[in-house]
């Protein structure tokens, strides 16, 4: 089964606790702190794995968890770093948010990397926090929580030529004749539910990577039949080879499939018609193709090559493939976003800035205190420890969250909430 487009969950690994440690070794007095940083969360990472066809892997394994640091030591050592967890894709991945659609990384590339979600930084131990003024600190930090998202992995097929066409034309006995490649062929209306792709070679020594990609019919961009399925992936092609049954078998006209095929490319990208086109007329070994072919082109307006070959006798194949290859010699990569040009193979891109929280008041009466910046500095504080508490007392304040809860009405006693902690309001 082919998968181009899945859903998947990526949690970064967490930061690892600092220690709350003092030296205790004979001969030593006053031997100050000594609690080590905990280590860095694993980030995960998406590399690009050339061998890789399909997201199929994906289908099973929706949920990608990171290893989480090592927490501080006493005598000051540090906790060790988790390693990042790398996740193989197949060239041709975009990675967007699963909420918005906006692109974090286009792979394309063997080996190309890109961070999904980033490990928390370690927690600090109390040496750090010893001063002149509290030089034997009771003060430490959790680890950072990673990173957390949903994100929508989609495949677009990396073939330097498309074979696009009505079902049925004979697209995947071209490619069966071309390549190595072995398509499902049958005598119905989508025998290629998906993508195939063969390596050609021509006989000159130069060679490209074919599709055969499922049929077009009318309204495919709007998502009729295998609309959208067929045209995310033609996106990538840099030369359309568009397939024409010229024998008319099953009652239709060649030159209106010619345009109906056409006209859906246009309606999905305009930028789908800038690529150079070659008309291939197959199945000229039947009764009429010659009287049909006659016929298309005296209603043929644009100048695109025709070739009139069978893909059963093999008749006419090897001036195709010539053809296909002067093409792609002078065809320049298309990129994905025509607005966006210079942003079409971003590696990462940081989140926007959201504000640093935000005060809302339930029906009970209760406050409640979100976002991100107040939700981090709360899961790194352990408040088992009076002095974690008040350093976290003092950054509440230096936010301006003190300030805001008075603006919207609080008073001494009031209940005050933060994730799942619960607190009184002393003015």
């Amino acid at each position: 089964m082919f998968v181009d487009q899945v859903k998947i969950f990526v949690k970064a690994g967490d930061g690892g606790n600092g220690m709350v440690a003092f030296r205790r070794e004979k001969y030593v007095p006053d031997g100050g702190p000594a609690g080590g940083d905990g280590g860095k969360g694993a980030s995960v990472i998406f590399e690009v794995e050339e061998g890789l066809r399909t997201l199929m892997d994906f289908r099973y394994n929706r949920h990608f968890k990171a290893k989480t640091g090592e927490h501080g030591r006493s005598k000051n050592q540090h906790g060790r770093g988790a390693e990042d967890m790398v996740v193989k894709v197949p060239p041709g991945t975009i990675v967007s948010y699963a909420d918005t659609g906006e692109a974090i990384a286009d792979l394309t590339e063997h080996g190309q990397r890109a961070t999904i979600a980033r490990g928390g930084r370690g927690g600090r131990g109390n040496t750090r926090f010893a001063s002149p003024s509290n030089p034997a600190p009771e003060l430490s930090e959790n680890g950072e929580p990673g990173e957390e998202r949903e994100v929508t992995l989609e495949l677009k097929v990396l073939a330097d030529v498309g074979l696009v066409g009505f079902p049925s034309v004979g697209k995947s006995t071209l490619l069966s004749v071309v390549s190595a490649a072995k398509p499902k062929i049958a005598a119905y209306h989508f025998t290629t539910i998906a993508p195939n792709l063969g390596v050609v070679d021509t006989k000159d020594g130069r060679s490209f990577v074919m599709a055969d990609l499922p049929g077009l019919i009318e309204g495919a961009h709007e998502g009729v039949g295998l609309g959208h399925q067929f045209l995310r992936h033609i996106e990538r092609t840099r030369v359309i080879v568009h397939v024409v049954d010229m024998s008319g078998m099953e009652g239709r006209d060649p030159f209106e499939d010619y345009e109906k095929i056409n006209e859906e490319l246009k309606q999905y990208k305009m930028r789908l018609m800038e690529r150079p086109q070659i008309i291939v007329a197959n199945k000229m070994d039947l009764p009429d193709s010659e009287e049909n072919l006659k016929i298309f082109k005296e209603k043929l307006q644009e100048d695109y090559p025709i070739y009139p070959i069978s893909a059963v006798t093999r008749q006419g194949i090897q001036e195709v493939l010539f053809e296909i290859a002067d093409k792609l010699e002078t065809t320049p990569e298309f990129p994905l976003d025509e607005e966006k040009e210079e942003e079409s193979r971003v590696v990462y891109r940081h989140e926007k800035e959201a504000p640093e929280f935000y005060v809302t008041r339930e029906d009970d009466g209760t406050f409640v205190v979100n976002g991100p910046r107040i939700e981090r500095l709360f899961k790194m504080t352990d408040f088992d420890r009076e002095d974690n508490v008040r350093r976290f007392a003092q950054q509440m304040r230096s936010l301006g969250i003190d300030e805001a809860l008075r603006e919207r009405g609080a008073e001494d006693g009031d209940a005050v909430r933060i994730l799942e902690f619960e607190f009184e309001f002393v003015d």
